[in-house]
Order: structure tokens, then C-alpha cells, then sequence
């Protein structure tokens, strides 16, 4: 899949990784939902390092359809609640 970070950029990401990834999301959504701007910061990295460890980045004129967007390591919590979905930021 290919995941977009806003602000930085495509990494292509090995289906494999999916489980994991929605175990960090999971917690990101708790942490938004109960206003825990320690927990949400602490989930944002970690969800966003992962990516950055697991994905190859794309190069930047790369013209591939993004299948998820994530945040910047800077968004508010009130942001990430806006890109919450019912399945939080990656679908699964």
C-alpha cells in the first residue's frame, strides 16, 4: 500500500505490516477520543516512526495514488480527530 504523510511525502508500505500499524492507530484513536494530549503525541510518533521504518519512500515526482494519509508529526489533536474515520486512520 501507499501511505502519504502530509508534509513529507509516499512511502510503499508491505501489506505484512498492516496488523501492527492498526495497533499503533488504535491507540492514537483512544488518546484523541479521551483529549490525552501526552498519549496522542506519544501515538502519532510512534504510528508515523513505524511507517518511516517499515516503507520505502517513493521519490517525490512519484505520481502513485496515495491508499492512506496520515498526519504530520506536528498535527493537533483536534486535526487527527478531523481525519478519524470508523475504522480511525487505517482502515482494518
Amino acid at each position: 500500500m501507499i501511505v502519504r504523510i502530509l508534509g513529507e511525502g509516499q512511502l510503499r508500505v508491505p501489506n505484512e505490516h498492516l496488523d501492527a500499524l492498526n495497533e499503533l492507530d488504535a491507540r492514537l484513536e483512544v488518546a484523541v477520543n479521551a483529549g490525552d494530549e501526552e498519549g496522542f503525541r506519544g501515538a502519532l510518533t510512534g504510528l508515523l516512526d513505524q511507517v518511516r521504518a517499515v516503507g520505502t519512500k517513493l521519490p517525490d515526482d512519484s505520481l502513485e495514488e496515495s491508499d492512506l494519509f496520515l498526519p504530520p508529526e506536528d498535527a493537533t489533536v483536534d486535526e487527527v480527530k478531523e481525519l478519524l474515520g470508523e475504522e480511525g486512520l487505517i482502515p482494518g
